[in-house]
């Protein structure tokens, strides 16, 4: 049986997108919950907020580059500012339509990215990145 994380946090400008990633997120049964938002600026209010005394640091992000306001790339810069304790061991993955070599390369080449997918995410996908890098987590 696999083991669910405890969140999953879609950050992506697209209603439809993020409503989607969601739903095919909770078929896999991989996360106790998934939350969504729509920039950069609201990932950051996210994970900046506690609740019931806690900060939320969900273990994976999916993160789009593409956003009005404040792009994933901008996003990546406040992250890397944020407390140590926000961040927890956050797995960040970039989800997006880019199909700039440039953008892979700098995903790559990008501290805290340990992924770079295009969309849209599929159940096969989610799997395996929750197989290969949380199943074996204590």
């Amino acid at each position: 049986m696999r083991k669910k994380i405890n969140c999953i946090l879609l950050i992506d400008d697209d209603k439809s997108t993020n409503f989607l990633h969601k739903i095919i997120i909770e078929e896999t049964g991989v996360s106790e919950k998934v939350e969504a938002v729509q920039s950069g600026q609201e990932a950051l209010d996210y994970l900046e907020r506690k609740k019931e005394g806690v900060y939320p640091k969900p273990d994976l992000i999916f993160l789009d580059i593409n956003m009005p306001g404040m792009n994933g790339w901008e996003f990546l810069e406040e992250y890397e500012k944020l407390d140590d304790n926000l961040k927890g061991e956050i797995m960040i993955m970039m989800l997006t339509t880019s199909i700039n070599p440039d953008d892979e390369e700098k995903a790559k080449k990008t501290k805290f990215i340990n992924g770079f997918l295009n969309k849209p995410l599929t159940t096969g996908v989610i799997e395996k990145i929750i197989d290969d890098h949380f199943q074996n987590k204590e």
